[in-house]
């Protein structure tokens, strides 16, 4: 139905092609332009251009001792792809610049068949003269049958070198090169941080790669469309609810560019079609519209959201939000306050990172609670890749590590030492004293350090000395650790001495907060050591959950918090060590042998008791927030432990139902209620542990976008087998034949109960617990199973129980909840898938 809505839209926009509509805007004539066919003999035309030989032009060198040329007579997937040229050895191509500034650099790549080698194991790397492009590219892995990358790179020299290295003794190989001036004013040299809120500086120096550029409820737009060579893709596919939006278009002849804005920011067409609030079929109209986008976590994004207001009818009526992934990018914004007029287009510029714990990022709008109208829009959305510190965009490798030297390198090189030599060597005595008394004296005023309280944002010790002031306003934004009975204190050097000085090869994983390292105390104790970072204002406020959390709670089924360390301005925790790590790695992605059936319930068992001690076992519920196959944790022995506090949040008291606060947690996981109404329970890591059962059982990630749509969600897809009762035919393939069906019956009927798309409808963690410990005795009962009725009170309402011996595992909550289980007697003790994200305030 969505493709039929583009259908007036397609055929429109192939009409205004052929009347010449694009052509007025045409006005940018590039400096250099260079469209290059690689190993080609004659021109190609492709997307209304025409691509010249790489032999035939005049202002290109091309510079490699051996390359061949592989031709395909097929017409598949275009005519570009039909030559390559293939390199054995590093080559460059060398383009004269006419003027300096930004480039685009556009690269296609197509494992020509027949060509005499096997280009689909090629191993591809490419750099400019300063980045890193690719690196270590192959088609084995790569899920498309041909690639398309697009970089923007500042050329500063009369020349840009474009070089192709082989790796791994392979071949590397190119179909077609674009280097094409891009207008100064597209790219700025500023954007506004969303997190940490703050203004971005130095974009000019970076380079980019585009990963995601789309036109909001509009058809594809190809090159020949796009002024600047651009390809925008619909964004259909990257909506969490397709329901949620619906397509908005206006004639692009009515759209009135500003002097700020060009077709040149964006074509007509992108500011003539948008995505705007639909029926999203849930009680709350106040949700949000959300795409989801795969990731590398690793790197920065520039992300330019495009805007027009073609949907009011009156000025000032269209008032809403902008989320990037759940941090407020625009509060209250009213787009015609900034345009003066409807039909406008308009446009702002962000830097962001992926979300939390994440290989996604996330981009809402969502409509403001105080606007009369309930509405929301977008028009575009570019999300481009931000180079590191390395200079790459693929990796940590630097052009420098990856080009092999020159013999005027090596001799340029062997010059530079030997001069820097002698002036080394006339400082080294005099640095050498000045080393001995730094350390000297570091170690004395190290001595007589006194315990420093723990800093929430920023260096402990400036913290420290505005402490007093704000001890005495009654706002403290510390919390000191020495009363917070966290344990033992250990110093600094131990952490050190612990993790061999935070050796990378001990890394166990990294958050929002800093690094996980694995670490051996002096008498031998493995650790697992936080270290938390500064600089990570969303990371230091879950650290501060996760102390005042960990420092009230004991229990079997959770990760120990032994101590921490609050020295030269570090903050850090020691926990237990958790030898067998995370559930996930032993369910998927890993190396690691399969757990068996029975396994699988007790590490399940181990989670619900953690979490129902969670709900139950203080004077108010703690509710997790985050529950997931990563926060569940293994020991030796592979006992689980619920692991993470970090966004954990106090239950709601005796006379409420439920806490309203902003929307945190994990996509896949997150309970549809807790998103569409921002109203956490008990019950909504309920919902989060219903999704652990079905991965546990399938052994597929939550959330796998690659995958069919009807199977991207984890939820929906288990559910809608579960409902006919045939979960069997998605189980683990390690698991066939090897569970008894009684079992699997049973968990898979309490997972369906925790999936329920409303929390009353779900069970607590108590009934969890009792109908999964109950899995577990099905499981290892040797006696002919049957069904008859079962007049337990204990068990989750609507799923039938099989016989056994009579017991009693039920869990009583006396004087705030002590677990009846055996293992914990002497301890204290949504079916629709997530819609859309709703307004992430307060929390």
């Amino acid at each position: 139905m969505k493709l039929l809505s583009w259908l007036p839209i397609f055929l429109a926009l192939v009409l205004f092609d052929l009347i010449g509509y694009y052509t007025s805007f045409a006005t940018f004539s590039p400096p250099d332009n260079y469209l290059i066919a690689c190993g080609s003999s004659q021109s190609v035309t492709f997307q209304g251009r025409t691509f010249v030989p790489d032999s035939q032009h005049s202002s290109l060198t091309l510079k490699s001792v051996t390359s061949v040329v592989a031709v395909s007579n097929s017409s598949f997937p275009s005519p570009i792809y039909q030559s390559a040229r293939i390199f054995s050895k590093v080559a460059s191509y060398k383009f004269e610049i006419q003027q300096e500034g930004r480039h685009w650099i556009r690269l296609y790549f197509y494992p020509v068949p027949n060509s005499g080698q096997n280009l689909t194991s090629a191993s591809i790397t490419v750099v400019t003269d300063e980045f890193v492009l690719l690196n270590n590219f192959t088609f084995k892995n790569y899920k498309g049958s041909y690639m398309f990358k697009e970089y923007a790179v500042n050329v500063t020299s009369d020349s840009l070198t474009l070089s192709f290295i082989p790796s791994n003794n392979s071949v590397a190989f190119v179909n077609a090169i674009e280097v094409v001036s891009i207008p100064d004013g597209i790219f700025p040299d500023q954007a506004f941080s969303v997190n940490p809120r703050a203004p971005f500086s130095g974009l000019s120096e970076l380079a980019f790669e585009t990963v995601y550029r789309l036109n909001m409820g509009g058809p594809l737009i190809t090159a020949q469309n796009d002024t600047l060579g651009r390809t925008w893709e619909n964004d259909a596919k990257y909506l969490h609810v397709n329901s949620s939006a619906v397509n908005v278009t206006a004639n692009p002849a009515s759209i009135k560019y500003p002097a700020s804005v060009t077709t040149e920011t964006a074509p007509n067409w992108v500011y003539a079609t948008a995505e705007a609030m639909g029926n999203a079929n849930v009680a709350n109209m106040n949700f949000n519209i959300t795409w989801v986008f795969p990731v590398n976590r690793n790197f920065s994004y520039f992300i330019r959201v495009h805007f027009c207001d073609i949907v009011s009818k009156a000025l000032n009526s269209l008032v809403f939000n902008l989320y990037i992934n759940d941090d407020s990018a625009l509060e209250s914004f009213d787009l015609s306050s900034f345009t003066n007029d409807l039909n406008v287009p308009y446009y702002r510029d962000f830097v962001s990172n992926s979300s939390l714990d994440s290989n996604t990022l996330t981009v809402s709008v969502g409509p403001d609670r105080e606007a009369d109208i309930t509405n929301a829009t977008m028009n575009g959305l570019e999300i481009i890749k931000i180079s590191n510190e390395a200079k790459s965009l693929d990796g940590l490798s630097s052009v420098e590590s990856l080009l092999p030297e020159s013999p005027s390198k090596k001799s340029m090189t062997g010059i530079i030492i030997g001069s820097v030599v002698g002036a080394v060597a006339a400082f080294a005595l005099i640095g050498f004293c000045y080393c001995c008394l730094v350390v000297r004296k570091s170690k004395t005023t190290l001595q007589g350090h006194p315990l420093l309280p723990l800093p929430l944002y920023g260096n402990s010790q400036t913290m420290t000395k505005m402490s007093t002031a704000s001890q005495k306003s009654g706002t403290a934004s510390f919390m000191s650790l020495a009363s917070s009975n966290l344990g033992r204190f250990f110093s600094f050097q131990e952490i050190l001495d612990a993790t061999n000085k935070f050796d990378e090869n001990l890394l166990l994983g990294v958050g929002g907060f800093g690094r996980v390292y694995k670490g051996t105390l002096e008498d031998g104790t493995k650790v697992a050591v936080k270290r938390g970072n500064p600089r990570s204002e969303q990371g230091l406020a879950e650290f501060r959950t996760e102390i005042e959390m960990l420092s009230k709670l004991r229990h079997r089924h959770l990760v120990s918090l032994i101590g921490y360390c609050d020295e030269r301005s570090e903050m850090i925790l020691v926990y237990e060590y958790m030898a067998n790590g995370p559930l996930r790695s032993h369910l998927y992605g890993t190396d690691l042998p399969p757990l068996s059936w029975k396994q699988r319930l007790e590490i399940c068992i181990g989670a619900a008791r953690g979490l129902h001690y969670l709900h139950t076992g203080a004077a108010q519920s703690i509710i997790h927030r985050d529950v997931k196959t990563t926060n569940i944790l293994l020991d030796e022995n592979f006992v689980a432990k619920v692991a993470d506090f970090g966004l954990s949040k106090t239950g709601p008291a005796l006379d409420q139902t439920h806490v309203s606060t902003a929307v945190k947690g994990s996509f896949g996981y997150l309970d549809p209620e807790y998103f569409r109404r921002q109203q956490l329970t008990e019950k909504s890591d309920v919902y989060s542990f219903g999704v652990v059962l079905m991965e546990v059982l399938c052994t597929r990630p939550a959330l796998n976008p690659v995958l069919p749509r009807e199977q991207v969600n984890i939820a929906e897809w288990a559910m809608t087998w579960q409902k006919k009762g045939m979960l069997d035919h998605i189980m683990d393939p390690n698991l066939v034949g090897k569970v008894n069906p009684a079992s699997l019956k049973k968990f898979g009927e309490t997972a369906e109960k925790c999936l329920a798309e409303h929390g009353v409808d779900r069970p607590s963690m108590g009934d969890v617990l009792w109908n999964l410990e109950y899995a577990l005795q099905l499981e290892e009962t040797s006696s002919a199973l049957m069904e008859p009725e079962d007049n337990s009170t204990n068990h989750i309402p609507g799923i039938p129980l099989t016989p056994l011996e009579p017991f009693d595992n039920s869990v009583s909550i006396i004087d705030g909840g002590n677990s009846g289980t055996d293992d914990d007697a002497e301890d204290a003790a949504t079916s629709a898938v997530f819609s859309q994200l709703v307004n992430p305030r307060g929390r």
